[in-house]
């Protein structure tokens, strides 16, 4: 069975995580990605590490399968003649370059769509192409703290903190791939592409969700609670004999079985802890009890009385735990794929679960240039041709 999108093609001209991000998982729904480097590659992410696998940096590997590569000089104007091409017979493009760049290299929106007017055009930057900031470079840990994420982030002692992983830049990488389908849905219709304009900043404060609206109704700025909920108790961490463990109550029937589990029934009667704002305004109090009754048995004890009540329960994984974990092998949330450089390498699968249209696996995060003379010949190039190109520099 085909992929969702395929017959779709994406120019990838990004680099690092977001916009890679993103192409990753147009490519695992079967669209036709072409990673687009200078010369001998560009993307950063090539270099990061350790870890390395034979030369192959792990961070490039987790947001660049499903891509063909192909290396392009854009500082010269048979490159960028490349690219319209290219843009002729595709119908998305995706780039991270500070604002104004691609504009100056001649391919703007305005003068792409001249090319195709079907065009999907995705800028992802850290700021936007309008405003004050536009022209500031954006990092995702710049970002988390610009955006109040590091401010709700960590406990009073710990001080503002950063999520272990470049989440705003996962956060754009999503919002452009669910805007970039919604552009193609919507020219199905119309029949024309559009500009989509991604900035990580936007992506950061959207998810501020709930906390920001707190701020929003109450005026209150919000401290920073570490493994506890601004809203809702107990909904945290908690210490057992042998561990940690995360409990998620989220409601006055479950808070009254983790009483009955704990064996201290009478808590869920206490007019301080009735109801959950009343848990809320007097956590101070609830948690402490709470916890010396976790600490009187293991992990798994919890584990099993937590399940059978169905409360909401988590064992803290560390990642050998977590990938020896039955569900996720279930979920084949765990791939596998041969590189021309690295032998086999692993990679963590997608989330996505479609029933007839199915993520598949096509396709290793490929080497710079891998697919040049593949993608020019199907431009129409000749072997010749390519040769001059390769020795002016151009590819």
């Amino acid at each position: 069975m085909a992929g969702a999108l395929e017959g779709i093609r994406v120019l990838d001209l990004t680099r690092v995580l977001a916009g890679p991000y993103c192409s990753m998982i147009l490519g695992d729904l079967g669209a036709d990605v072409i990673k687009v480097e200078a010369p001998g590659g560009s993307d950063d992410t090539r270099k990061w590490g350790p870890p390395f696998q034979e030369g192959v940096s792990a961070y490039y590997a987790c947001a660049n399968r499903n891509k063909k590569s192909l290396t392009i000089n854009l500082k010269t104007e048979k490159g960028t003649n490349i690219i319209r091409q290219l843009v002729s017979e595709s119908d998305v493009i995706l780039h991270n370059f500070k604002t104004g760049t691609m504009e100056r290299l001649g391919l703007g929106y305005d003068q792409l769509k001249k090319v195709n007017e079907g065009i999907v055009y995705c800028s992802i930057t850290g700021f936007g192409e309008t405003g004050p900031y536009k022209h500031l470079p954006g990092y995702d840990f710049i970002i988390q703290a610009m955006s109040g994420l590091m401010s709700i982030t960590g406990n009073e002692e710990s001080g503002p903190q950063k999520t272990g992983v470049a989440i705003t830049d996962i956060l754009t990488g999503l919002y452009a791939c669910i805007g970039i389908q919604a552009a193609l849905l919507e020219r199905s219709h119309s029949g024309y592409g559009q500009q989509l304009d991604l900035s990580l900043y936007d992506a950061a404060v959207s998810s501020l969700v709930n906390i920001g609206s707190n701020y929003l109704m109450s005026g209150e700025i919000p401290g920073r609670l570490g493994n506890h909920h601004a809203n809702i108790v107990p909904y945290q961490t908690f210490q057992t004999m042998d561990g940690d463990m995360v409990v998620a109550v989220g409601n006055d029937i479950q808070f009254a079985s983790l009483c009955q589990i704990i064996q201290k029934p009478e808590l869920a009667a206490d007019i301080r802890f009735r109801t959950n704002p009343d848990r809320v305004a007097h956590r101070q109090e609830l948690v402490p009890i709470l916890q010396k009754g976790f600490l009187e048995k293991p992990t798994g004890y919890w584990k099993e009385k937590c399940q059978g009540a169905n409360i909401p329960f988590g064992p803290i994984h560390t990642l050998d735990d977590l990938f020896l974990d039955p569900q996720l092998k279930e979920r084949e949330m765990f791939l596998k794929a041969e590189h021309p450089k690295a032998g086999p390498i692993k990679m963590i699968g997608s989330p996505l679960k479609l029933s007839r249209s199915k993520v598949k696996l096509k396709r290793h995060p490929p080497e710079p240039g891998e697919h040049t003379d593949e993608i020019l010949k199907s431009l129409g190039y000749k072997k010749k041709e390519i040769e001059e190109l390769r020795k002016m520099s151009v590819i």
